[in-house]
């Protein structure tokens, strides 16, 4: 191909890419339009007791019964229309937002969620972070909700603290591992370098890989951090160090002196302030608060688990925590 028409092939190619993904966002938002109405119909006239369970099957089989464009109008699906539209009866709220993502991630939220809040959050994760299916499912069964929700508040300084509320986590859950309870700093590290696609969705789809044990380098030594990203909304260096142990008062020191060397050598003066994440195998939250409570620098400590946390407890946990913040008040 002559390279003069190279430039202009491609810009042909990025017009239609681009037209069919938006015919395809088109498509998809009339189809949740459409299963929202239906679902309404249904609903409307079983409250309003002028059908019953057994108008629900006449109408699958009525419709089933006109082809196989209304395949997908069976009983099961009708109920679920149902269900969908009972989650979200405002009309102001449907066709804006909850029309961005698929039929298929919604039957997921609808499933594995339990509150308007629970689901508002996930809709609101999965258009942020352009979620799969897939990637949808293990956010949920990973319970980040609750666990965000049930994150102690945020140990950077008020002003770092508006910033990145919702970027870091106070546990992470890294099940995909499959290491052993045992195991040391290298293999932790490992692991998670060789499941690195899996990694960066249990952080956010923000975060750039930069390197593992990068070398900063001051005076006549050199040091590694054990895990560097970059961030981009929050347009910073992000320094991991890995801990098998417990949170130790001594492990800030050298996350600090990290940050430090980051912002003096590697920082670009664009960007903002480094940030430091001490991931450690557990923690005492008031031993936590102790050693960050004069401290200025940026840095967070949390915690990693090797399996699926038991998501009914966090539940339990969480509201309970809700009803000691309504006690309060």
């Amino acid at each position: 191909m002559p390279l003069q028409f190279e430039q202009s092939f491609n810009e042909i190619k990025v017009l239609i890419d681009k037209s069919r993904y938006e015919a395809l966002k088109s498509v998809n938002a009339e189809l949740i339009k459409l299963y929202w109405n239906v679902g309404r119909f249904i609903s409307e006239h079983m409250k309003n007791a002028v059908w019953g369970e057994k108008t629900i099957e006449q109408l699958a089989v009525y419709l089933t019964g006109h082809g196989p464009d209304y395949k997908g109008f069976n009983r099961r699906n009708l109920y679920r229309m149902k269900q969908f539209y009972e989650a979200y009866p405002g009309t102001e709220f449907v066709s804006p937002l909850v029309t961005q993502i698929s039929w298929s991630h919604h039957l997921l939220i609808l499933s594995k969620t339990k509150t308007s809040e629970e689901r508002d959050f996930y809709i609101h994760l999965s258009i942020k972070e352009n979620y799969s299916k897939r990637e949808l499912e293990r956010q949920l069964d990973s319970a980040i909700y609750e666990r965000l929700m049930l994150s102690q508040k945020n140990i950077l300084p008020e002003s770092e603290s508006c910033k990145t509320g919702s970027v870091f986590k106070d546990s992470y859950v890294f099940e995909f591992l499959g290491l052993p309870e045992s195991h040391s700093e290298s293999e932790l590290q490992k692991a998670l370098i060789d499941n690195l696609k899996l990694f960066l969705l249990e952080l956010g789809r923000d975060f750039i890989f930069i390197g593992d044990e990068f070398k900063v380098q001051v005076g006549n030594h050199d040091y590694y951090i054990d895990l560097l990203f970059y961030h981009r909304e929050l347009q910073c260096l992000v320094a991991f160090e890995l801990k098998i142990t417990d949170f130790k008062p001594e492990y800030l020191g050298k996350i600090n002196f990290y940050l430090e060397a980051l912002d003096r050598d590697v920082k670009k003066p664009h960007e903002n302030p480094s940030i430091g994440i001490l991931l450690c195998k557990g923690k005492d939250k008031e031993v936590v608060e102790y050693a960050l409570s004069r401290s200025l620098s940026p840095a967070l400590v949390s915690e990693y688990s090797l399996k699926l946390p038991d998501k009914k407890l966090l539940q339990l946990k969480l509201h309970e925590l809700f009803e000691s913040i309504t006690e309060e008040k």
